[in-house]
């Protein structure tokens, strides 16, 4: 088991969480939905595996660089 960082691609705000800890989720499912110059952009899970922390709150401002979500992969 590893852990995978998925980490946001932009800086923006976190518009809408899809995911909870725990939740299993499949490589391309979407975690979280970010919101960056008025453009939605999906966060998607790299791996199969386990929510093991999500890392930010709706509404949150976010970082180019910053870790969003951990999954625990096989």
């Amino acid at each position: 088991m590893t852990d995978e960082e998925i980490r946001s691609e932009v800086t923006g705000s976190v518009w809408k969480i899809q995911v909870k800890e725990g939740d299993t989720v499949d490589e391309e499912d979407e975690l979280l939905i970010l919101e960056s110059m008025k453009m939605e952009i999906p966060v998607e899970a790299p791996v199969d595996g386990v929510v093991k922390k999500i890392l930010v709150q709706e509404g949150e401002q976010i970082a180019t660089d910053q870790v969003l979500v951990i999954i625990e992969s096989n």
